[in-house]
């Protein structure tokens, strides 16, 4: 099982991700990501959705046109989890 990361651990963490905002309803980090249309937007969904189930690690999200809002939490942890940081990179991967 996965562990929640210590306060120290996620002010390490947190420090690689500056565009993603700590958030305590539920206990993780969000980020909204703005594309031209909502092609774009559905378009990143669809990469991230791709990576999200090969990781076995799945975002709580939601679009509206050319937006994409996206919270990453481990529940089975209680918070923010290393797994969501490995993912919280291969989604800024993707939007480079």
């Amino acid at each position: 099982m996965i562990g929640k990361l210590t306060d120290e651990e996620r002010a390490l963490a947190l420090a690689d991700l500056p565009q993603w905002t700590p958030v305590s309803d539920p206990d993780g980090i969000s980020r909204r990501f703005t594309f031209t249309d909502f092609v774009g937007a559905f378009g990143f969904m669809t990469r991230v959705a791709i990576l999200s189930e090969k990781a076995d690690h799945h975002p709580e999200w939601s679009n509206v046109y050319n937006r994409v809002d996206i919270v990453l939490t481990t529940h089975d942890a209680g918070g923010l989890s290393q797994r969501d940081i490995d993912l919280a990179k291969l989604i800024d991967g993707l939007a480079e």
